[in-house]
Order: C-alpha cells, then sequence, then structure tokens
C-alpha cells in the first residue's frame, strides 16, 4: 500500500557566452517523445504519445536533442531558467569549462561555475557536452609560458583531471577546438599546443581522452568548417586519417554562425553527410543565425532540416538562451528575443523537427519540474518534485516518476499517483485543484525504498493544462 503520510527523520524508523573578444564567427541516443529523464540521463519509456510543442521535445522525438550554452550567472534569471529549462535537452557550458575558468593556475582546478550548470542541467534530465579542453583562446598566461615538456604535461594532466572530474556526466567533449586556419591554406593555427608540440598534440589529446573516459564521446569541433571549403577539407583530411589509424575520435562539431555575409552554405548537408559517412557523429555545436523576421527563419528551418536529413547528425546546439546575452547580440541571432519572447525563428525550428507551436510571445501553457532529494535512511530516501508554472497559468499538471526494477515507493504525499503496470512508473497529479499562476510552482513527494539501489528516480518533462 502507498500511504499519504510523509516520514520524516524522527519517525522512528531504520534507516562556465563567448567572450565578446573574440573577433571571429563561430543527445547520442535521445529520448522520445514519451521518454522519462533522469538525474543522470535519459531512459526512454513508453507511453502516450502526444504532440511535441517544446524545442527538446520535438528533437527527442526524431531522435536528436536541442540544446543551448548556458551561463551560470543568468541561472538565477527567472524567465533564464524557465526558458532553458522547458525549451531545451541539452547544455553546453558557455565559458566556464574553458581552460581559464577550470585550471587558472597550474594544478589548481576551480569546478564550482561548471558544476552548477551540471546539476542544473541534470536535475532536469538534460545532457552536458563538455566544452572545451585543448583550445587556444582563453588560456590563462602559465600556460603559454611552459616549455615543451612541460606544456606536454600540463595538456595531459588538464586533460585527465576534467574528464575525471566529470566522467559520467558529459555525453560529447570537444577534446579539440578551433585547431586549423582560416583562409585556403588549410593549415594548423599557431597556438602553444601546434608550436611547441607540433601536430601530432591533436592526436595525442583524443587517446589521452580517450583511457580517461571510455564512454563519452569525442569530438573535433570548429568553425567556418559548415560548406565544402579548405579548411574543411583540411579537417575532413584529418578524421579520415583518423578512422583509417584507429586514433580515437567519434564526432565532429560543426559551430555554424551565420551572417548576412556568411550565409548558411548551399552544400551544408553534403558536408556534414560526407563526415558522417567517414564513421563519425555530426553535431551543430554553436549555432546562431544574425538577422530578423522571414530570412532568418529561413536559414534556421535550413538548418535544422539539413541535420534530420544525415542520420548521424545526433544534436544541435544554439549558442544561447535569449539575444540580450548573445556574444552577438546586435545581431539579435537567436531563438527567443530580450523579452523571451519567440521569435518567427523558433516557429521555424520547432515546425522543421516535427513540433507543433502553441503561439509566440509567452502565452503558451507550459510547466517545467525540478528533483531534490530530500532525507535519507539506511533503506530509504525521500524526493521531492517542484512544479513551475510557465508564462502562463496552468489548470493542472502531470509528472512520471519512474524507478529502478529493486526499488519500491512506499509513501506519496501532496499529489494523486496512478501507476503502470509494472508499478516502476507513476505518473503524479494534483490532488485537488491543480492550478498555478503564470510562474507559481507546488511540490510533491514520495519514499523510495531502496533494495539496495540508491539510484535517483526518473522524472518526466511536466506537461501541463
Amino acid at each position: 500500500m502507498i500511504s499519504s503520510t510523509r516520514p520524516t527523520p524522527g519517525d522512528g524508523r531504520a534507516g562556465e557566452g563567448r567572450t565578446p573578444l573574440r573577433a571571429y564567427a563561430r543527445r547520442a541516443l535521445a529520448l522520445s517523445v514519451t521518454g522519462l529523464l533522469t538525474a543522470t540521463g535519459v531512459v526512454a519509456l513508453s507511453g502516450t504519445a502526444h504532440a511535441a510543442s517544446t524545442l527538446g521535445e520535438a528533437a527527442a522525438a526524431k531522435g536528436r536533442y536541442f540544446g543551448t550554452a548556458v551561463a551560470a550567472n543568468r541561472l538565477s534569471e527567472a524567465p533564464y531558467a524557465a526558458t532553458l529549462n522547458t525549451e531545451f535537452n541539452s547544455a553546453t557550458p558557455e565559458n566556464e569549462m574553458k581552460w581559464d575558468a577550470l585550471e587558472p593556475s597550474r594544478g589548481t582546478f576551480t569546478y564550482g561555475a561548471a558544476d552548477q550548470i551540471v546539476s542544473h542541467a541534470q536535475s532536469r534530465g538534460m545532457k552536458v557536452r563538455g566544452h572545451t579542453l585543448v583550445w587556444h583562446s582563453q588560456l590563462p598566461g602559465w600556460v603559454g609560458a611552459l616549455g615543451t615538456a612541460d606544456l606536454r604535461t600540463a595538456m595531459n594532466n588538464h586533460i585527465t583531471q576534467v574528464m575525471r572530474h566529470y566522467q559520467g556526466k558529459i555525453h560529447s567533449w570537444d577534446v579539440v577546438n578551433e585547431a586549423f586556419q582560416d583562409g585556403s591554406s588549410g593549415a594548423r593555427r599557431s597556438s602553444p599546443f601546434q608550436d611547441k608540440l607540433g601536430n601530432g598534440f591533436i592526436e595525442e589529446s583524443f587517446r589521452t581522452a580517450r583511457a580517461t573516459d571510455p564512454a563519452a564521446k569525442l569530438c573535433y569541433n570548429d568553425y567556418n568548417t559548415d560548406g565544402i571549403n579548405a579548411k574543411s577539407n583540411a579537417v575532413y583530411a584529418m578524421v579520415k586519417d583518423f578512422k583509417q589509424r584507429g586514433v580515437p575520435i567519434d564526432c565532429v562539431g560543426f559551430q555554424s554562425h551565420f551572417n548576412s555575409n556568411s550565409p548558411v552554405p548551399g552544400d551544408f548537408q553534403q558536408n556534414l553527410q560526407r563526415f558522417a559517412d567517414l564513421g563519425v557523429d555530426v553535431q551543430i555545436t554553436e549555432l546562431d543565425i544574425e538577422g530578423s523576421g522571414t530570412a532568418q527563419a529561413t536559414s534556421y528551418g535550413n538548418v535544422v532540416r539539413a541535420c534530420l536529413a544525415v542520420t548521424r547528425c545526433t544534436g544541435i546546439t544554439v549558442w544561447g538562451v535569449t539575444d540580450k546575452y548573445s556574444w552577438r547580440a546586435s545581431g539579435t541571432p537567436l531563438l527567443f528575443d530580450g523579452n523571451y519572447n519567440k521569435k518567427p525563428a523558433y516557429d521555424a525550428v520547432l515546425t522543421a523537427l516535427g513540433g507543433t507551436s502553441g503561439g509566440g510571445g509567452g502565452g503558451t501553457r507550459t510547466c517545467t519540474v525540478s528533483y531534490a532529494k530530500q532525507e535519507t535512511w539506511g533503506d530509504r530516501y525521500n524526493g521531492k518534485v517542484t512544479v513551475t508554472a510557465g508564462s502562463a497559468p496552468i489548470s493542472g499538471w502531470s509528472v512520471r516518476v519512474t524507478i529502478a526494477s529493486a526499488q519500491r515507493i512506499s509513501t506519496t504525499w501532496n499529489g494523486t499517483p496512478s501507476w503502470d503496470s509494472t508499478g516502476k512508473v507513476m505518473t503524479m497529479t494534483p490532488a485537488g485543484n491543480g492550478s498555478l499562476a503564470a510562474g507559481g510552482t507546488t511540490s510533491f513527494g514520495f519514499t523510495i525504498m531502496t533494495n539496495g539501489n540508491t539510484a535517483p528516480p526518473g522524472i518526466s518533462a511536466c506537461t501541463a493544462s
């Protein structure tokens, strides 16, 4: 039996935007529409299909993720967090995982801001992309001052320490970022790594990354490689060589920063496909398109359709939530304006993904959920789920909770549970009036008997009515 009385500890029971100074343009299994989000990953479960009305949900229905770059210092802004939580199912730390943020002095690692993003994403079932391990920019000064032997040691130690810290939490890593020059030469970019370690630093970085976390996808990431050109040809030749020689590389990231001077290339899909044909996944990693109105919407739709046409294009990340915090803010390049209203580009993306928009301007009835572990005993723990209404009031909500095979929910409170035939999937709806004002919150809870398995439950995306 499931009681509605909440146990308490005293009841006697045993128990990291793009830097503004930057001068140049810049899941693999995703959940089904009815999949559940867990605190540590994604578990696909069957259920009743419904029309996808958010970017992440619509992308998941196509077997892909739709993510965004996230800034830790913006998470306390309610509209920012609400838009992030509602629309996206993957997060990339914008600056918080770059070398200067994580290892400002040699051997001293500061993970706080990056951890904040990872914890936020995991608590809402989002995947996380790691960006970036080895890059010529945003390096602390001590790195460039090292001699050859010390630099090699420091590079490998940085990769190892960071990947160990986040092992099991990152679905794809940008192991090396922007190692090739622009222009027609196809040459490698001058950097401390290239200048002192030579061409082999890229291969060495990938081999160190694989040895550290064999489960993570390892990507090479670059910009101005979106079409077939000298730079993308050079990257293509490197990836082909790596695959032929068994160098561990799983994916290639295409940053996809576009504007009127550098539009979406006509051979964008063809370029993605030729890389995929080498046996690697392709990901659109930093998408933003300057412009407005129909032209911007058309370009966004074309990018999404190109990804969907390439089987190994596993996901899309836009480089920011709202125009006002974009590293290219004056070009209004994102899907939400400075007031978090959906732009025509948003509708174009959702339509391309096969979703159904509730209309722009913040009137769509939505809700988000967050999960937190509460009191813990030797054989059980309490969990709390908070439901938050979006930018419009809602009259009801439902959230699914999935537990591991060994576990059992013994108690619930502040909600009305129903169960599937396995007894492992609980759907919670309001106990009585489920109305919430825009931005309003409520919560429900439960006790999980662990039976030796302390894994967190899977919490589905909230469905509002």
